[in-house]
């Protein structure tokens, strides 16, 4: 019915153009991370619940490491995700908005927790991944 998943991610190596993160994946997906644009890093949470990826939230993160975390929920209904981060790994902080979690015929397959980098502008950025978390989440809100 509920189900969690926490990352702690050192961001120190990425380079203008970067997007790294833990997203709760299907054709329509959400996803709470960090994009490094015009040489500062900021926390981001972005909505694909219609056909154009949509960043709903940004806060300038100063430091290096980040912990995100996505509970997803499955019961009861309406079936959500939501994302937080945490400087410290013990306070955890909501950011933007539940996803809904829709289920497409195109990609017929259910949704899925998945740690990403990407580069948009240049090569050779980095991230390291601490750790990979998979939990029962905290159930219904």
């Amino acid at each position: 019915p509920s189900s969690s998943a926490t990352t702690c991610i050192d961001v120190s190596g990425m380079k203008d153009g970067d997007w790294t993160g833990l997203a709760a994946l299907q054709k329509r997906y959400g996803f709470v991370g960090v994009k490094m644009s015009g040489g500062a890093r900021s926390l981001v949470m972005v909505s694909a619940d219609s056909d154009h990826p949509e960043e709903i939230a940004s806060i300038p993160l100063s430091g290096k490491t980040v912990h995100l975390k996505v509970e997803t929920q499955f019961q009861p209904a309406p079936e959500v995700a939501r994302f937080s981060y945490s400087l410290d790994g013990t306070s955890w902080t909501a950011i933007g908005r539940p996803s809904r979690l829709t289920y497409t015929f195109p990609h017929f397959m259910g949704y899925r927790f998945a740690l990403f980098f990407y580069s948009t502008k240049t090569a050779g950025g980095r991230v390291d991944f601490d750790y990979y978390r998979i939990g029962q989440g905290d159930g219904p809100r």
